[in-house]
């Protein structure tokens, strides 16, 4: 195994770990999380089961999705689902760390919220900028643009509805309230993609020009 790809597995593996606290912080704002998690939030609520379980189930049923409508297996996939076991315990990890954490108010609750979008973003462009594998939703979504033929762009957001809008009726159903889908969740899908775009032209050009050098 070369510098290079090593480097790239261990970027991987910090942008997976860096993601995970800011899915943690997110929790613990109590605002609602990032659409990707919202489910799994929810389910944590309303079962006996860590939100890095849930988060492990759903990230496999989104690979089992992956196979069902492009009817095939690929290394991809199998690397989705190593990257997700990974990114749930680190959750429960992060939460476990951080438990201490307890905003007082509704302000400290959004200024949690906004810093666990800032980390969240930071750690999403380190896996992009890994270039190994990606996160089960985001495979996803792929998935679904090859089958549509359309960009990833265009497909991200009716995704990301589809997601927030199942989170909302399971937390009605099971919960009886909104409780892990809220007003941060809405605020995180809109702010995350901006936040990553201004990171990379702050520092992504640097990634990549050190990763060529290696």
């Amino acid at each position: 195994m070369d510098k290079k790809l090593i480097i790239r597995y261990i970027m991987l593996v910090l942008g997976v770990s860096i993601m995970s606290l800011g899915i943690a912080l997110s929790l613990k704002s109590t605002l609602g999380t990032p659409p990707i998690s919202c489910i799994p939030a929810v389910l944590a609520v309303a079962f006996p089961f860590s939100v890095g379980e849930f988060t492990i189930l759903f990230n496999a049923l989104l690979v089992l999705f992956q196979i069902a409508l492009l009817k095939k297996i690929t290394v991809s996939q199998i690397a989705q689902m190593l990257v997700c076991i990974l990114f749930g315990y680190m959750i429960d990890f992060n939460l476990l760390v951080f438990d201490f954490i307890n905003p007082p108010d509704y302000l400290s609750q959004w200024i949690l919220l906004i810093i666990s979008c800032l980390v969240l973003a930071f750690g999403l462009v380190i896996e992009v900028k890994s270039d190994i594998t990606m996160l089960p939703g985001d495979g996803a979504v792929v998935a679904i643009g090859e089958v549509l033929n359309k960009d990833w762009g265009k497909v991200k957001p009716f995704f990301d509805i589809a997601i927030v809008i199942m989170g909302i009726v399971l937390a009605l159903i099971f919960i009886g309230h909104l409780e892990g889908v809220r007003e941060g969740t809405i605020f995180a899908a809109i702010s995350v993609g901006f936040i990553i775009q201004f990171y990379n032209k702050i520092f992504g050009h640097k990634i990549d020009a050190y990763l060529e050098d290696q």
